[in-house]
């Protein structure tokens, strides 16, 4: 009986070691096209790489982007070009890079303008920012702060809001860009404030008809109301944000201020052409991030009002826009902005 056990165990040894040698070559299989994924990622890049930004130089967005493109050159051994393609909205950039070959080479540093304002603004977007671009990382992040002229005497949310909605049509607002009229847009809708519209090339070109009292209130985003701020010839009232920021630390919260559900913030991102290989992808976004951490890279990018968050991941920033398009696109319909 021992002897037909030993026996039967001979027979089936073989056929173990074909279902060990099938198993083998099955786990093989299914590991190659990781492993490929993987070369791929450490090999690149094979050459340089462009980052087209939809913002001029100097801009917020551009300057950040350099700093990044700086390091990032470095880690990878091939020069990393800042293209600016400011002007139209971003539309150019945004045609550029969606147009381009989905090899992360070419890259796109961009602002909320792009993917969550102008495809509400345009009756035909003449791009589709979700379905043409892979969300790469979200490096940037700026709420607003809410500035009235000294001449209103409203040294308070409360009191600006009592003022606005206590003589209907009255009083205007600047706004030298989308973002910011937007941000301004949202706090007169909250409130259901009759407020006229004065627009600006540039949000600077307003701040003197602020301080004079021309107009009564203007939101502008961190980096850009500074200065007012700092030299106080302003009433910073509230920040759009549920929290203070580090760069105007006695602003308060617009929950501070007792407006909680003002809440409203530009941002910054890269992106790639639709199809760019995930791999490269997440290398993109984890250099991003290991730059980030960098002492020497993250204090450049703060002293510029960037974000101390390191970047956002692809997945995430992905549904991000996606969201950030439906509520940036509730604003201006019922602000009734279009762009023609």
């Amino acid at each position: 009986m021992e002897q037909e056990a030993v026996g039967t165990a001979r027979c089936l040894r073989p056929d173990a070691l074909g279902r060990r040698r099938i198993l083998a070559g099955l786990t093989g299989a299914l590991a190659a096209p990781a492993l490929a994924a993987r070369a791929r990622a450490e090999a690149w890049p094979v050459d340089r790489v462009t980052i087209v930004t939809s913002l001029p130089a100097g801009s917020t967005v551009d300057l950040t982007t350099r700093v990044y493109a700086d390091q990032l050159a470095r880690m990878w051994g091939k020069p990393v070009i800042v293209d600016n393609r400011g002007g139209g909205n971003g539309v150019l950039a945004c045609q550029m890079v969606a147009r381009a070959r989905p090899d992360g080479l070419t890259l796109l540093a961009t602002s909320a303008m792009t993917h969550a304002a102008n495809p509400s603004l345009y009756e035909r977007p003449p791009y589709d920012a979700v379905a043409e671009f892979d969300a790469v990382a979200r490096y940037g992040a700026s709420p607003f702060v809410v500035m009235a002229t000294r001449k209103l005497n409203a040294e308070s949310l409360a009191a600006l809001t009592g003022a606005l909605t206590a003589r209907p049509g009255d009083f205007s607002f600047g706004a030298g860009s989308v973002p910011s009229r937007l941000a301004a847009e949202l706090y007169r809708q909250i409130i259901g404030a009759d407020v006229v519209h004065v627009g600006y090339r540039g949000n600077q070109a307003g701040f003197s008809d602020l301080v004079n009292g021309r107009i009564a209130f203007m939101a502008v985003d961190v980096v850009g109301a500074k200065p007012l701020v700092d030299r106080g010839e302003i009433a910073a009232v509230a920040l759009s944000d549920s929290e203070r920021h580090w760069a105007v630390p006695e602003v308060p919260s617009s929950a501070e201020a007792g407006l909680p559900e003002y809440r409203f913030t530009t941002w910054s991102g890269i992106y790639a052409p639709k199809n760019t290989p995930r791999e490269i992808v997440a290398r993109i976004h984890a250099d991003m991030t290991e730059a980030h951490a960098l002492p020497e890279v993250r204090a450049r990018i703060l002293s510029m009002g960037g974000s101390q968050m390191p970047p956002m991941g692809p997945d995430d920033f992905q549904a991000f826009t996606i969201s950030e398009i439906a509520a940036w696109g509730r604003i201006i319909r019922q602000a009734g902005i279009r762009i023609e």
